[in-house]
């Protein structure tokens, strides 16, 4: 007597692969689609250094500047904002609604400490640029060498 091998086993681990491929896709964008996702962080921000300072820009688009708030203690800056609510119309029925709103918060740690009192900002067409001087004790020093 002949035996046919069971054809079910080839579908049934055709549709196994066919699960777990739904499963991996379904879990890999889970947090962008519930919204829990981690964020790179709001608002989006660069942050360079050079021998004499620290600048950091921040794009703030529809924030007014009042709701800005900017500290330095030693090596860490925290940029601290809200951006309000717009104002919602009656019967409207929103298909998509992206853009955030709320309370923000970011702090970096600098690889030096800032002169808190020299700190400027600016705000212009919704880009916050930050200048960060360095602490004068913190800047490097050139040694002499003397002969012997």
């Amino acid at each position: 007597m002949l035996m046919r091998p069971y054809s079910g086993w080839t579908t049934t681990r055709r549709e196994m692969e066919r699960l777990r491929r739904e499963m991996n896709r379904l879990f890999s964008d889970w947090p962008t689609r519930t919204g829990w996702g981690v964020s790179p962080g709001y608002p989006a921000m660069n942050v360079w250094t050079n021998e004499d300072s620290a600048i950091l820009t921040a794009e703030l688009p529809g924030i007014d500047r009042e709701n800005i708030d900017i500290s330095v203690e030693d090596d860490t800056v925290t940029l601290r904002g809200e951006r309000r609510l717009e104002t919602e119309e009656e019967g409207v029925t929103y298909h998509r609604r992206e853009r955030r709103r709320g309370s923000f918060a970011r702090t970096f740690r600098l690889p030096f400490r800032v002169a808190g009192d020299q700190v400027e900002a600016t705000f212009k067409n919704g880009v916050l640029n930050i200048v960060l001087p360095r602490a004068e004790e913190d800047k490097p020093r050139k040694i002499s060498v003397r002969a012997g």
